[in-house]
């Protein structure tokens, strides 16, 4: 298993807290810095789309928030390359804990995806707030060849 993050996979979040993507943008969740981070504007839900430059197999995703800005109830879903605007491949339900330690979750590897969307349904924040300090999805990156269609 390796990241799958690149400087080739693009990044959208649904949003950045008071639009200020100097402090609070979605670079500060793949930095490697223990100092800077996505922080989201209120309101849910909240997501975070990643977009592969190759066909990748997901098994795992790893996540540090900061407690408090904690989402609670998270969906991970992903797109195939020949759809990749239609998020119909289910990668897993998972719940972090509201804590500060990087958490991770385990899921059974994908078949080879295009896009990833985690999406935060549910905050442990009142207003719907979420702050992360790192993000990472770990899995295979996968040949031409080998998708399945």
């Amino acid at each position: 298993m390796t990241s799958l993050i690149s400087s080739d996979t693009r990044i959208k979040v649904s949003s950045v807290l008071n639009r200020d993507t100097t402090n609070y943008g979605k670079q500060n969740l793949i930095d490697g810095s223990a100092e800077t981070c996505w922080n989201s504007e209120q309101g849910l839900p909240q997501n975070i789309l990643l977009d592969f430059p190759s066909p990748v197999s997901v098994e795992s995703i790893v996540i540090q928030f900061q407690g408090g800005f904690v989402g609670k109830t998270c969906i991970a879903v992903g797109s195939k390359p020949e759809s990749p605007n239609d998020y119909q491949v289910e990668i897993g339900k998972f719940y972090p804990e509201d804590i500060n330690p990087t958490q991770t979750f385990n899921f059974t590897p994908t078949e080879g995806l295009k896009r990833v969307k985690i999406i935060f349904e549910e905050s442990t924040d009142f207003y719907g707030r979420i702050t992360i300090y790192k993000l990472d999805i770990v899995g295979k990156i996968l040949e031409t060849s080998t998708l399945s269609i």
